[in-house]
C-alpha cells in the first residue's frame, strides 16, 4: 500500500536553499518536510570539503539572518569550527573557511530544533496538480514509492524538475544549452602552507602552465585553485573543472565524476612532485560527485538582469544583498571569470519577484533555479545568498499558507519586513557599511 504522507510546506532539495527554506517556515509556524536525494543536508558544502561560503560579507558586513546565525554558532564553538578570512581569490571579499562535519552537523541540529522532520535519501516524482496548484508529490525512498501533500512546495532542488514537470517554464544554462563547468573538489593534507603560498598567486599559474607543457595537467588546468583550508596546512583544490557536461542527465554527471577522478588523481600527483611545500602531503576528502552549477532557470515573474546589479539595484522587494563578482565557469569554450559587477563597497539585492512562478498558485523556488540572466546568475548563486533566497521562500510560504492565498498575491513588503526582523542585513532600508570589525585575516 502506498504511503500518504502530509504536511504544511514540502521543501525540494536539501542543500543551502533548502536548509534555509525549511528554517524559514517551520520558525514562522509552517509543519514542514524537506526530501533531500542524498545522506546529507548541505548540498555541496557538505559533499565538497572545504568549499568556502563566499558572499556572506557584502562590503565587510554579514548578511545575516539564518546565515548569519549558522556561522555564528561555529564561530561559537569551543574550539571555534569556522574562521572569517579575505578570500585569496580576485573581486570574492570574505567568506567563511569551517570544518564541514561541524557544519552539517549543526544544520541537522538547526532542522530538528525547528521541528522540520527531513527525508534523506529520498527523491521528488511527478506534482500531482489541481485547480492550478500542486496538490502532492509523488515521491520515493528505499522502501518504495510514498505520496506527500502539501499546502506549498517550494523547490530548491538545483534542476527544478518538479516546477518544470509542473509546466513552470525554464531556460537552461545561458539559453543556448550551454551550462557551466562541473567540479570536482579534494584536499591535500599535511602542506606546508608558509612555502605553498609564498609566491602570493592564488592561481599558481606559471606552475599550470609548466605541467600542461609538460603533459602533466589536463589543458584546462589553467588555473589552479588552491587556497588554505579550515585546518592547519591542508590546501582546498578547487580546480578541476569539466566544461560541456549536462547537470541534468545523471548518466552524463556519472561520466564527468569518474573524469574528475582521472584529473584530480592527476593534479595531485602533480603537486606532489612539482610545487614546493607539497612534498609530504597526500590526497584527502575527494568529492563523490561533481558540483553542478547550473542546469534549468525557472521562469518568474521578475527576471533579474546583469545590467541592474551592474547599477547597484536594490529594489523594494529586495531579500538579500550580495556583491559577488560573475563568477563564470567555462560556459561552452568560454574562461573562467571573476570580474566585479559592482563598484567596491556598493552592493545590490536579489529580488524576491524572481523567485515566483507567473502559474502555479502553491510554488516558490530558490537557488540557483532563481529567474536571472547568464551573467547576472553568476553573480547571484553564492551559497550565502542560496541560503537567504531559501529563507524569504520558506517565510513567503507560510505567510501565504497562513492567509490562504497565491504566492502571487502576497504582498513582497511583508517578506521583507519578515526578513528584517528575523535578522537579514542591507534589505529593508538597512543600508550595509563597510567595516572590518571581527574579521580575521589570513
Amino acid at each position: 500500500m502506498q504511503r500518504q504522507l502530509e504536511t504544511d510546506v514540502l521543501v525540494i532539495g536539501g542543500g543551502t536553499a533548502g536548509f534555509g527554506a525549511a528554517l524559514g517556515a517551520a520558525r514562522a509556524g509552517a509543519k514542514v518536510r524537506v526530501i533531500e536525494g542524498t545522506s546529507k543536508v548541505g548540498g555541496v558544502m557538505a559533499f565538497c570539503p572545504g568549499m568556502p561560503w563566499g558572499g556572506g560579507y557584502p562590503t565587510g558586513r554579514s548578511i545575516g539572518g539564518v546565515f548569519g546565525e549558522l556561522t555564528d554558532q561555529l564561530l561559537s564553538m569551543e574550539p571555534p569550527m569556522a574562521e572569517v578570512r579575505p578570500s585569496t581569490l580576485e573581486n570574492f571579499g570574505y567568506e567563511v573557511i569551517y570544518d564541514h562535519e561541524a557544519a552539517v552537523f549543526a544544520m541537522f541540529q538547526m532542522l530538528e530544533d525547528a521541528g522540520v522532520e527531513v527525508h534523506l535519501n529520498t527523491f521528488a516524482g511527478a506534482p500531482v496538480l489541481e485547480h492550478g496548484r500542486i496538490a502532492r508529490v509523488e515521491c520515493t525512498d528505499r522502501t518504495g514509492p510514498l505520496v506527500i501533500a502539501a499546502g506549498m512546495v517550494i523547490d530548491a532542488s538545483g534542476d527544478g524538475d518538479t516546477s518544470a514537470r509542473a509546466g513552470v517554464p525554464f531556460m537552461v544554462g545561458d539559453g543556448r544549452g550551454n551550462m557551466m563547468g562541473v567540479t570536482l573538489s579534494f584536499s591535500m593534507v599535511g602542506a606546508d602552507w608558509a612555502r605553498v603560498f609564498a609566491k602570493g598567486d592564488p592561481y599558481f599559474e606559471a606552475e599550470a602552465a609548466a605541467g600542461i607543457a609538460a603533459g602533466l595537467l589536463h589543458p584546462d588546468l589553467a588555473k589552479l585553485y588552491l587556497m588554505k583550508g579550515f585546518h592547519r596546512d591542508t590546501v582546498f583544490c578547487n580546480s578541476v573543472h569539466i566544461r560541456g557536461v549536462d547537470g541534468t542527465d545523471p548518466q552524463a554527471v556519472a561520466r564527468a565524476t569518474q573524469e574528475g577522478r582521472r584529473r584530480c588523481h592527476q593534479l595531485a600527483r602533480f603537486l606532489v612532485g612539482h610545487v614546493p611545500g607539497f612534498e609530504a602531503a597526500r590526497m584527502s576528502g575527494l568529492g563523490p560527485t561533481v558540483g553542478v552549477r547550473e542546469t534549468r532557470k525557472l521562469e518568474a515573474v521578475h527576471r533579474i538582469l546583469a545590467q541592474d546589479l551592474r547599477a547597484g539595484a536594490k529594489p523594494a522587494d529586495g531579500i538579500v544583498a550580495c556583491d559577488n563578482p560573475i563568477d563564470d565557469v567555462m560556459r561552452g569554450d568560454a574562461d573562467m571569470t571573476h570580474d566585479a559587477i559592482v563598484a567596491k563597497g556598493d552592493y545590490y539585492t536579489i529580488p524576491f519577484r524572481a523567485m515566483v512562478p507567473a502559474g502555479v498558485e502553491n510554488l516558490l523556488f530558490a537557488g540557483r533555479l532563481v529567474c536571472a540572466d547568464p551573467a547576472a546568475f553568476a553573480s547571484v548563486r553564492g551559497m550565502p545568498q542560496c541560503m537567504a533566497m531559501g529563507q524569504a521562500a520558506g517565510t513567503a510560504a507560510a505567510l501565504a499558507l497562513t492567509d490562504g492565498m497565491p504566492v502571487q498575491a502576497l504582498d513582497p513588503a511583508r517578506v521583507v519586513a519578515a526578513l528584517t526582523a528575523q535578522g537579514m542585513r542591507g534589505i529593508g532600508g538597512d543600508a550595509l557599511k563597510r567595516h572590518a570589525e571581527a574579521l580575521v585575516a589570513a
